[in-house]
């Protein structure tokens, strides 16, 4: 059974419930005892009063929870505390095999349900795999999440649950392997998602790839077996709000070998079936939006390819003429992401979008930069733009850190022989992938970003848990719904 957000007017008695307390709470409150007897209600005082953040008492048939809202310096971070309980409240809801929990806030904002209901629930995800003993089949335990209270609307918690889908999706796109998603099934999930959530899609196949000449895409894929695609999806509601579209643009490399500049071993091609990660976000958010009905009208464009070393593979020294006329020098089979953006940035522009925003695992500088602690940002959106994106980041807790576009990073891609090249020097290769990139974005203000570090995780971190993490999908919800 799947898990479900639910929404509650009244906290019904003996359920397990999980109440959130004002910070510095010591005194556990009347609000909060429910069926307690006195000894359990000091039990849960004395536990406060020694600064636990997550208290259990286990009341016969169920089980009480209290969660110590943190004292932060902004309700951003006070979010973020409560998305991680989240987290340690699915252990021990995991441990205890509980089917249904309800959350009610007991602070003066009454908001914090919600986030603690989207760690729960982002904590729950669990890849269907492909093992095939009976226990790995099974679905968790646990699948009724139920937020109360009258300082949350059905409505918020309806929302939210869209939203945490569109993540689930990208992540169920990312944990895929490449056997199970080359580029014409990740474009078949694409229209599958648009199927059940209200989205458009259409797909472009190799001939219409080829008409439309697409050299960076077309050069990546030469030495595939497996034709590339290239996916639209719009929606577009009659009450849409924005009279130009916002375009986001994803990376769609369902597997990287580095083709010709094969990367080194070891390790490094173990997890370049994330290389799509960019591509899967965009889905994700398409997904939510659509799913929730916001009054957007929102466009994604995916190219999808593997990149491989056989056939007729692209080689360095090779020069592409892209779809937008300009010709590109390869010094590196490896720097194949760039490219195949390159044609989908190039023809955002028909759309005169009002801003087009790219997500791709783009650069190990980036993650190097980073680390999986935030985002790659830059681009020529404005200062108020990335102000509201970044705003968008502190919310979602998937934080950006703008890097410069100087002029002087241009030079880092010159080429003797044609307009560009697709490698920059050692240092900056975040900032020269990005300036390469902008030579495509003529016309429309544009912001990149770069997940290279957090959209793939080879070890558990709390809540966003281990492989695909879609990342980017709440940070673009968040960020386009405040537009």
């Amino acid at each position: 059974m799947p898990l479900h957000l639910a929404h509650a007017a009244d906290l019904p008695t003996g359920v397990t419930t999980v109440f959130i307390l004002p910070a510095g709470t010591h005194n556990l409150p009347d609000a909060a005892a429910t069926d307690l007897p006195k000894e359990a209600r000091q039990y849960v005082s004395d536990q406060l009063a020694a600064d636990a953040k997550l208290v259990t008492v286990n009341h016969f048939s169920h089980h009480h929870y209290f969660v110590a809202a943190a004292a932060k310096p902004s309700a951003d971070l006070v979010a973020e505390a409560l998305r991680r309980h989240g987290h340690q409240l699915h252990n021990a809801l995991k441990t205890a095999k509980t089917q249904e929990v309800y959350i009610q806030d007991l602070t003066e904002e009454g908001s914090g349900a919600l986030a603690l209901a989207e760690g729960l629930y982002l904590s729950a995800y669990k890849f269907a795999g492909y093992k095939t003993d009976a226990k790995s089949k099974a679905d968790p335990v646990l699948n009724r999440i139920v937020v109360t209270g009258s300082q949350v609307t059905a409505e918020a918690v309806q929302e939210l649950e869209g939203v945490l889908q569109g993540v689930f999706l990208a992540r169920d796109l990312v944990n895929a392997p490449f056997n199970k998603l080359n580029a014409t099934q990740f474009a078949d999930q694409m229209a599958a998602a648009g199927e059940e959530a209200g989205f458009h899609t259409e797909i472009l196949d190799l001939v219409r790839i080829e008409a439309l000449r697409m050299g960076g895409l077309l050069a990546v894929n030469l030495g595939s077996p497996e034709p590339p695609t290239f996916t639209i999806m719009e929606y577009k509601p009659e009450n849409a709000r924005n009279e130009k579209p916002y375009v986001l643009v994803g990376k769609g490399v369902v597997f990287d070998t580095g083709g010709l500049s094969l990367k080194p071993t070891p390790n490094s091609m173990d997890m370049m079936k994330c290389d799509m990660a960019g591509g899967a976000a965009v889905t994700g958010v398409l997904y939510a939006l659509a799913k929730n009905k916001i009054p957007l009208h929102v466009i994604g464009l995916v190219p999808a390819t593997d990149n491989r070393p056989g056939g007729m593979a692209f080689v360095p020294g090779d020069v592409l003429t892209m779809y937008s006329g300009l010709t590109v020098e390869v010094l590196n089979t490896d720097a194949e992401g760039r490219l195949i953006l390159a044609d989908a940035l190039a023809f955002a522009k028909k759309y005169h979008p009002e801003l087009v925003v790219d997500i791709a695992t783009l650069t190990g500088a980036a993650a190097r930069a980073v680390g999986k602690e935030g985002l790659v940002a830059m681009g020529t959106a404005g200062d108020e733009r990335l102000l509201q994106l970044k705003q968008a980041g502190n919310r979602t807790h998937e934080r950006i850190v703008e890097f410069p576009l100087w002029e002087e990073y241009a030079d880092h891609i010159k080429s003797d022989i044609a307009d560009i090249n697709n490698l920059g020097k050692a240092e900056a290769g975040h900032i020269s992938a990005g300036k390469f990139l902008e030579r495509f974005t003529e016309g429309y203000p544009w912001i990149h970003l770069d997940i290279a570090a957090p959209a793939y995780l080879t070890a558990p971190d709390s809540y966003r848990g281990k492989g695909g993490t879609g990342t980017s999908v709440r940070l673009l919800y968040d960020f386009l719904k405040s537009l």
